[in-house]
């Protein structure tokens, strides 16, 4: 998640810079929370209630906590001192017997399967946010853009974030996508930004659709929160996804914090050959948004998952933690609990039935 609070307005500047960006044209990519007659809709839901969305869990983070973290120093190892090692796919003429995985850092991923070509929360303009060089992406990091992408039979959005929902890269990949599965009210953002209203579905947890090439997609509680602004939070839907291609069942995760939603998850929609969990950005800021220290491997063993796959870390400065602690931690978490760990380097395909990837290519400061 890209923290505005935490991130942009504890040094005052954003707002300032917010100022400038307006009259620079870059206000639009903040994007538009529903109104009218799509908010009247949305506020009959059960998971909406006083004009915002709501998690299943109570919320347990403390504002008094985070008021002191602030003050903590940074470790110089927050970015990577060189670049990330990447591989160099031609993803237009990728071809595999089982659903192929490539991981573009973050939680950046094309899925491609016999049903169709999946793209998960792209982002490939180089930073997070709607003001350039706030937060910028690693070096290695930024080699795949959106015309190097395949045709996009289904985009899938988590939540609207900044570093999951990118104004300039799905205005790039607006005429390459036949369908955009988001949660509830994320849509009017790309009404907004130009996208067909009927090309877009949304859906509420536990809903789920049938697209033509048989890819099932079913959106799945998260523990999370959503805001394109300071002002306005929980005005959309944030959402876990059940992938059914064939007889493969995948689990990705977006942006979710430890709770018994997994389990549930696990129960009834599992067992999954592969599940795609945040394991970076976490802190004790936001303790309730985001799996902390191994907690990616007890999520997975919930979930019933035969192989983890660690997202969201290896391209963006969220929080305050060495970059390369996320997967460092997690690698004798997943071993204590018996759970296989696949680790691609960005844009290195895994095929679903292949020996996992276990080469260490992360130990640098």
């Amino acid at each position: 998640m890209t923290k505005i609070n935490n991130k942009y307005f504890r040094s005052g500047a954003f707002a300032a810079l917010l100022a400038i960006s307006a009259g620079c044209g870059l206000y639009r990519q903040m994007g538009q929370d529903p109104e009218g007659e799509e908010l009247a809709r949305i506020d009959t839901l059960a998971n909406y209630k006083n004009g915002s969305f709501e998690n299943l869990a109570e919320r347990a983070d403390s504002t008094i906590k985070r008021r002191f973290l602030f003050m903590r120093s940074k470790p110089e190892s927050i970015r990577p001192s060189f670049g990330l090692p990447w591989v160099k796919t031609d993803l237009k003429t990728l071809t595999a017997p089982a659903p192929t995985i490539v991981w573009f850092g973050h939680s950046s991923l094309l899925i491609k399967t016999g049903q169709g070509n999946i793209l998960i929360d792209p982002v490939f303009s180089n930073h997070a946010g709607p003001v350039p060089g706030l937060m910028t992406a690693f070096q290695g990091t930024t080699h795949y853009h959106a015309k190097d992408m395949p045709p996009i039979d289904v985009l899938i959005i988590s939540h609207d974030h900044y570093d999951h929902l990118d104004y300039r890269t799905l205005k790039a990949l607006k005429n390459q996508i036949k369908i955009a599965v988001v949660p509830k009210g994320v849509g009017s953002n790309l009404i907004y930004w130009g996208f067909d209203p009927k090309k877009i579905i949304e859906l509420n947890w536990n809903q789920f659709t049938t697209l033509p090439g048989g890819l099932r997609i079913i959106a799945t509680p998260a523990q999370h929160k959503s805001n394109r602004s300071y002002t306005a939070e929980n005005k959309t839907l944030w959402a876990s996804y059940v992938i059914q291609a064939g007889t493969y069942r995948l689990f990705y995760s977006g942006d979710s914090g430890y709770g018994p939603h997994f389990k549930n998850i696990g129960k009834q929609y599992g067992p999954f050959d592969l599940a795609l969990l945040e394991c970076g950005q976490y802190s004790p800021n936001w303790p309730w948004t985001h799996l902390l220290l191994g907690q990616a491997a007890q999520a997975a063993v919930d979930l019933q998952a035969r192989l983890l796959q660690p997202i969201h870390w290896a391209k963006f400065e969220e929080a305050d933690h060495p970059w390369n602690e996320p997967i460092k931690k997690l690698v004798p978490a997943a071993k204590k609990l018996n759970v296989e760990l696949n680790v691609p380097r960005i844009g290195e395909p895994y095929t679903l039935g292949q020996p996992p990837k276990h080469t260490v290519w992360w130990d640098f400061e």
